[in-house]
Parts: structure tokens; sequence; C-alpha cells
């Protein structure tokens, strides 16, 4: 049987595939409404998803709305990324156990689980791609996240909306997922147009029989997909990263920004590529049992810069500048891709507001004008 790579489904048949995926043994994971934010969740039905919200968001603003109508993914997305899935807040990786002759220790690995994540963003699946090239590629990779990223199955949702706070465009990220998805989901009126991105998904998409994607439905899908990438008001200059903000490392504008920061570690809990990380021992009480695990840190935290009896970024002007310098032009030599997917998170979720486009933009823009300025100037004419 030939594989589909592409169907339609309504709204009223989205049942369909849920069904489909719990009857391949996947837990289903969605966006849900709790507490005045969405969140990732296990979900039952097609109800449990925030059917007719949606979100606004600006930098250090968060509020949702009920519109009352059908749409099932007008919530583009709330703090949490995809990374807690894979490389999850606290991971036990070992447990110690004191014996007589010493003591012993054994790995905890996690058991794997087949979950399928149900409304991933475009900016998610890249700051996926990016985590798996930390914990999966070269010559040691990382057995509890690659347990864990192993049973994932993701269907992708296309952006036909932009928040205040989006600038993926710029970043060449989204709004439509490009790839490191199993279904890719655009919702079209009362339709859903579904694409088919691994052979998993291609598999599933076959289960389901459905009707092809007529070339209207697939052009109008492509054109609400052009219509958010050009909505968004906000946008990050790439083109001389990453030497102008090495150049920029005594810049005053730092001491402006830091001035404002409170180094709550906001922006790197909700990032989708941060990935700094402490280990901590945590014995029992008879002091016979200890478990050592991996904890989610942050380089906006005095304790992270400590190293051999000396804090190497004991202010917040450091801190931010480490942040700030790493995601968006070391790690281009680290890496060879920017770690930063603009999905906007880090200026909503920001209690104090600050924007990341903004400080890079007057940075850069100092930068430039500092290299307009050192140019030889031509000699007047006689």
């Amino acid at each position: 049987m030939a594989r589909e790579t592409c169907g339609i489904l309504s709204r009223t048949n989205f049942h369909r595939l849920l069904d489909a995926l719990s009857a391949k043994g996947y837990r289903l994971v969605g966006p849900m409404v709790h507490d005045g934010a969405v969140v990732w969740d296990t979900i039952q039905r097609v109800s449990d998803l925030p059917i007719g919200w949606r979100d606004h968001q600006e930098p250090g603003r968060y509020r949702l709305e009920q519109t009352g109508s059908q749409e099932i993914f007008g919530v583009v997305h709330g703090p949490q990324s995809l990374k807690p899935f894979a490389f999850t807040p606290r991971e036990p990786l070992v447990q110690i156990e004191r014996s007589k002759d010493g003591f012993t220790t054994r790995s905890t690995l996690p058991s794997s689980e087949k979950v399928a994540i149900i409304g991933a963003r475009a900016c998610d699946l890249a700051g996926l791609g990016i985590q798996d090239q930390i914990f999966l590629q070269g010559e040691y990779q990382d057995p509890y996240y690659a347990t864990r990223r192993g049973g994932l199955f993701i269907i992708a949702v296309n952006c036909t909306r932009a928040l205040q706070t989006c600038f993926c465009a710029s970043m060449d990220t989204g709004p439509c997922a490009k790839n490191g998805f199993d279904l890719a989901l655009t919702e079209v009126d009362d339709q859903l147009l579904i694409e088919a991105g691994s052979e998993a998904g291609s598999d599933l998409l076959s289960a389901l029989s459905l009707s092809p994607a007529s070339q209207g439905l697939t052009r109008q899908a492509a054109a609400l997909g052009d219509a958010c990438a050009q909505s968004q008001v906000r946008r990050l200059d790439r083109t001389r990263l990453p030497q102008a903000l090495y150049e920029a490392h005594e810049h005053p504008r730092w001491d402006d920004v830091a001035a404002r920061c409170l180094a709550c570690a906001n922006c790197t809990m909700v990032c989708p590529t941060c990935f700094c990380h402490k280990v901590e021992e945590t014995p029992d009480l008879t002091r016979q049992n200890s478990e050592h695990s991996r904890l989610w840190d942050s380089c906006f935290t005095q304790e992270h810069g400590y190293i051999h009896g000396k804090n190497i970024r004991p202010t917040i002007k450091d801190r931010y500048r480490m942040w700030v310098t790493h995601k968006l032009a070391s790690w281009i030599d680290q890496f060879g891709t920017s770690g930063c997917v603009g999905c906007g998170r880090c200026i909503t979720w920001c209690p104090v507001g600050i924007d990341l486009t903004e400080e890079v933009s007057a940075l850069l823009k100092s930068s430039e004008q500092r290299s307009t300025s050192s140019r030889p100037q031509e000699a007047p004419g006689r």
C-alpha cells in the first residue's frame, strides 16, 4: 500500500487522529488551560484542548481570552517548550547505596514511554533540534535524553497568527514547520490539512484513510503561513552575527539592561534551547542511600559562575552579557547555528519586559556606527 503524505480531516472528526494514536499505545499530550496559562498535559479527548481560546503576549504580559469560536489551535504557545519532554527539569542519574564494604551504584535510566505531543509549534521543533544536537550528536550521547526522545511522536501545528512577541520568521525557524515532525497540521476554517513528515507519520496517515487535500486548500494554508510571517512586528538582524556581538563586549548598553534585569532566570527556564544544568546529591534520612540527580540551572544565578573559589560572573551585567553573547554569537561558533529560535518567550515571561530584539538591535546599531566612523574618509574634492 502506498504511503500517504497529505490529507484533510474535518474538525468534527479530529478525534479519529487521537483514537488512532491511542490505539498504537501512545500517551496523548496536548495544550490545556490551567491557572490562566496554557501548559502541556495528558489529554483524553478533543474537548481537553483549548478550543476557542487565544493568547495575547507582550513584553512582561500574558493573558488568555475565550473567543467562543470552534478553533482548536488558536493558542500559539504557553511558557513551556518541548524541552522538558526529553531534557527533564530534574533527572535522577544514579542511586548510591552504602554497604558494609563501601558502596554500590546503579543507574536510573527512565523507562521508555510512547508519548504523542499534539500542537508543537515550528519554533519549538527548531529548539528540540538544537537540543538533539547537544545531547545526541558527537562521541558522547546522553542516554537519559535519548531514551525519552526516542519515544516521542510529534504532531506540529503550523502558525496562522503571530503574537506580538514572535520573531521566528527572521530566525528562519517558522511560522510553518519544515522538519522534525511526524505529522504537521494547518487549521483552515473547519478543516485540518495534515502532512506527514516521517515514516511513522505516513503510516498513521495511511491508516486514517483521509481524503486528499485539494490544491485550493493547500494554497490557502500556504497563504495563511505567509501572512503570519509578514505580520510579525519584531525581528532580529542576523546578518552581522556573531562578530558584531563580540565587538560590543564593552558597550554601555550592557549596564543599561543590567539595571533593569532581576536575574530571576525566567528567560532561561522558558527558553527552548538553554541546557545549563547542575548536579546534586540527595541522601535519605538514614544516610545509607543517596540520589545523584541532574537539575536545570541558569547562567543568571550567582552559583552557576562560581568556579574554584571565584565567581567569574559576579554581576548581573556579566550574566546577561554572557547569556546573549552565547545565545547569538558563540553558540554559532560552537554548534553552527544560533541558539535563539525566535519564539519570544523570554520577552513575554520577563517580569520587567526586557526585549531581546530591542537590546540586540541597540548593540548592533552602535557597533555599525563605530564601524562606519572608523573607516578612512575620502579627501574632499578640489
